[in-house]
């Protein structure tokens, strides 16, 4: 289980490859993945951060504890969208002693449970919109990690901050399951998103967490896009007003849109059941093309204004 947050890169205006990658380097030593095609991306090396509180499983007359590490990690992709990802995976052990932090640190991403409850119990628990305020917070851990990339970006250059986007927020939670299942998608409020995949026990767990970064990048895209768009009041302000408050997306992000890219065939399968029930493209093209017809208006008043008469 995981949560991913998505927000745009503030400061200087685009951001290089290599400049984006001394961002997320946030752990002395290790290497950070670069990758400048099909898009630029730079992803940081996970580290691992302790924790030891209460899972909030909805069992009032129990109380499940979690003890181990969650992996904390970063990312920017396009120069222009920054990603702080928190997961970890959680297994039973029997007993309730407490080991050395030494055990923990030794098994990096991973939660022992210590009490009695079912997998569904936890998944639920994590899934709920609303938690408990010990429960295990994985969101505040992510938002840790692009926050620490968000402070490190340099003053100067031309400042996206006149732009203002909703950061968003996508929990996940896999289930290792025999049975096959299509995953849940769910866009609880502004911000949240809810994401249940059942797996099989072969399928690797971060490939997973790609994907869940993966669909967190394009729903942020879908939102601030549709935002971008509603606020351009398209029919309501004059066309080069509209055009003005259009234009951010066309230099920021109609060019970043690219499902399924990262993950293997795990998350191919996984993108073609979720673009089945939420039809993230479908919105994504009716967007951009009201964008480019509001374009193409424009350099069609532009042209006749500047044709003698």
């Amino acid at each position: 289980m995981g949560e991913v947050h998505t927000g745009l890169l503030r400061g200087r205006d685009p951001m290089s490859a290599s400049a984006a990658a001394l961002l997320v380097d946030l752990v002395a030593g290790e290497p950070v993945l670069r990758l400048d095609r099909p898009r630029a991306y730079a992803r940081s090396p996970e580290r691992p951060v302790g924790v030891d509180c209460p899972l909030g499983v909805p069992a009032p007359a129990r109380q499940v504890r979690g003890i181990g590490t969650v992996l904390q990690g970063a990312a920017i992709t396009g120069g222009h969208v920054v990603q702080g990802t928190a997961w970890a995976t959680l297994v039973p052990v029997t007993g309730s002693a407490r080991q050395p932090w030494s055990h923990y640190l030794a098994r990096p991403g991973v939660i022992e449970t210590v009490g009695r409850c079912r997998p569904a119990e936890l998944a639920a628990g994590f899934a709920a919109a609303e938690r408990a305020p010990n429960a295990l917070d994985l969101g505040e851990i992510a938002a840790r990690a692009s926050d620490v990339v968000q402070s490190a970006v340099p003053d100067g250059g031309r400042s996206r901050d006149r732009l203002r986007l909703p950061r968003t927020r996508l929990r996940f939670v896999v289930e290792r399951s025999e049975t096959a299942a299509p995953p849940r998608f769910d866009v609880h409020d502004d911000q949240l998103r809810l994401l249940h995949v059942h797996a099989a026990d072969d399928v690797d767990a971060r490939l997973l967490v790609t994907f869940a970064e993966d669909l967190a990048l394009h729903d942020w895209l879908l939102t601030s896009v549709d935002g971008i768009v509603d606020r351009a009041a398209i029919g309501a302000l004059p066309l080069d007003e509209s055009l003005r408050r259009l234009r951010p997306a066309v230099d920021y992000l109609l060019h970043l849109w690219l499902p399924g890219g990262r993950g293997g065939e795990p998350a191919e399968r996984l993108w073609e059941v979720v673009e089945r029930r939420a039809a993230l493209t479908r919105q994504w093209v009716l967007l951009r093309d009201r964008i480019r017809d509001q374009l193409a208006l424009g350099a069609v008043a532009a042209l006749s204004a500047a044709t003698p008469r």
